[in-house]
Parts: C-alpha cells; structure tokens; sequence
C-alpha cells in the first residue's frame, strides 16, 4: 500500500475479504469522516460449510468434502481449518481500514480441530451453534485480533448464516451496520476481481492506472 501510494498508483485487493462485497471500496468514499472502532464477523466459507454439514449429521471428513466439491476448500483445508485464513482476512481489515498495520502472529487465533462432531451436534439441539468469529476491537493507539471458535445464541445475526454465506459487523464511532452474503459462489470472487479492476481503469479513479 505504501509503494503504491510512493507511486501514485492503487493497490485493489476486494475479493481478499467476503468475495465481491464491497467490504474495502466501501471505505473511506461511501463512509468519509468516521472512525471503524471494532469488527466481528464470520468470513470463511469453508469452516462454516464444514459446521453446517456436521450439524445435519456428517462427519468432519465428509463435510470438508462437501466443501470441496462447492469449490470453497483447498486439496489441502488446513489454512481453513485452523484460523489461517480467517487470520489473515482480520489482519487485511485491521490494516487496511482501520490503518493499524497489525502482523499475522498479533491474531490470537484457535481453530476447528478442537471441537468434536458430537460437540457441535449437541449444543444445536440446545438452540446454539458454534461458528468461527473473526474480531477486531481498538485498545488505546493499537488493537486486540483473534479468530476462535465461539458459541452463539441462536437470536445472534451470525449464528443464522448456513453454507458459504458470510457476514461482518462494523461498529463505527456514529452507529453500527452488518452486511451479510448469502450463499456465495465462485463467480462472485469472480466478480470482485472485476470490480477492481474496472476501478483501475476508469478515469474517475485517481491515481489508478
């Protein structure tokens, strides 16, 4: 970002978070003069396939599966599965829109692999899910990071996305506002890397080309 701007260039990175939702261009244009104090959300598509399907009764194996064949899962799941993913999604938020350059290793972060499919299934049939939270809250000049799986009341926004859909909170200084993408596909990344690039292009983008 900072040789970008050295440069008199944009550095565009939309589909990095929740696909083709203007979750980065939406900042600073749409919401001048504000201050992004914290965020919280559910933003990888993969874990919260994964603990979908192990509610409706298949294994972990079988519902990373599932999430594979949908195109959201790697051969390989672990950066999923393990927050990696998700960690790196609150460090491109953190630094991006609220201008706190946070490292990867400042995510407090805990994955899946701790939870059992009879865990899961359990605290369903009680009205509650786990879902794995990304966070991000100022504290002073720095900010507090993590990903984690976290149990939540069935009345909580979050808990309700099925699939791939994803959501994120953001608390301002003036008032709070979600957005919430229902059961995205591969096209939609698709999208934002369109976005982007038509951004850079367009001659009302300044600096841009």
């Amino acid at each position: 970002m900072s040789l970008a701007r050295e440069s008199g260039r944009s550095f565009l990175c939309e589909s990095t978070v929740m696909d083709g939702v203007p979750v980065f261009s939406l900042f600073p244009a749409g919401l001048p003069a504000v201050e992004l104090r914290s965020f919280s959300g559910v933003l990888n598509s993969t874990t919260n396939v994964v603990l979908t399907e192990v509610e409706k009764g298949l294994s972990f194996e079988e519902s990373i599966r599932r999430a594979q064949a949908l195109g959201v899962a790697e051969t390989d799941p672990s950066n999923d599965l393990d927050g990696w993913d998700a960690a790196v999604k609150v460090v491109a938020l953190t630094t991006v829109l609220m201008g706190i350059p946070v490292k990867l290793d400042q995510v407090q972060r805990t994955g899946l692999r701790e939870l059992s499919a009879e865990k899961i299934r359990s605290v369903r049939a009680a009205g509650m899910r786990y879902k794995l939270v990304c966070r991000a809250e100022r504290r002073g000049y720095g900010v507090e990071c993590m990903v984690r799986p976290e149990l939540l009341l069935a009345s909580d926004p979050l808990a309700n996305l099925e699939g791939t859909s994803s959501a994120i909170r953001f608390d301002l200084d003036v008032f709070s506002f979600s957005i919430v993408e229902h059961n995205p596909g591969i096209e939609a990344t698709a999208y934002g890397l369109l976005a982007d690039f038509l951004r850079a292009v367009s001659p009302a983008s300044t600096g841009s080309r």
